[in-house]
């Protein structure tokens, strides 16, 4: 694993009026990824486990990798340019031949989907995670403004 990359780990999910507000970060440094709805309901109903009735495109992808003998290793989001981050997913698959890994260029968003569902874990390039605007309080605020509406608890549970 190279030390060169930080992880990060999903702080919160926040609905916009165009999609899902994904705070990802770790002790250091919270950020913001904003995808779109569809991913949104995706990442959010994996981090619940929500099972579903019919495979979503990320459970199509993934029954792909079981059905190929691949493993996604790691996701790494590599870069920014105007606030659209890139990502890149790392894959190893091993048989008979011998092993083989492969990077793929990815969208971060279909990339969280996919660590998380394999349990994976979601890094960051060093030159995104310095740039990127520290998002820390105003998850807190946010997370401390859902726990103090009224009712919220019992739709939690």
């Amino acid at each position: 694993m190279p030390a060169d990359i930080v992880e990060v780990s999903i702080k919160g999910l926040m609905p916009t009026a165009n999609g899902c507000a994904v705070f990802l970060g770790n002790d250091e440094k919270t950020f913001v990824i904003y995808v779109d709805p569809g991913v949104g309901n995706a990442i959010s109903m994996t981090i619940k486990g929500v099972k579903k009735e019919r495979p979503l495109t990320h459970d199509l992808i993934s029954n792909l990798f079981l059905g190929f003998g691949i493993s996604l290793e790691r996701v790494i989001i590599n870069d920014v340019n105007d606030g659209t981050y890139f990502a890149r997913i790392i894959l190893q698959m091993q048989n008979e031949l011998g092993r083989k890994l492969l990077e793929l260029d990815a969208r971060p968003s279909d990339s969280i989907v996919l660590a998380l569902q394999q349990k994976r874990q979601i890094f960051v390039a060093p030159r995104v995670f310095d740039v990127v605007e520290d998002m820390t309080e105003i998850l807190e605020r946010v997370l401390k403004q859902q726990k103090d509406e009224p009712g919220r608890e019992e739709e939690d549970q």
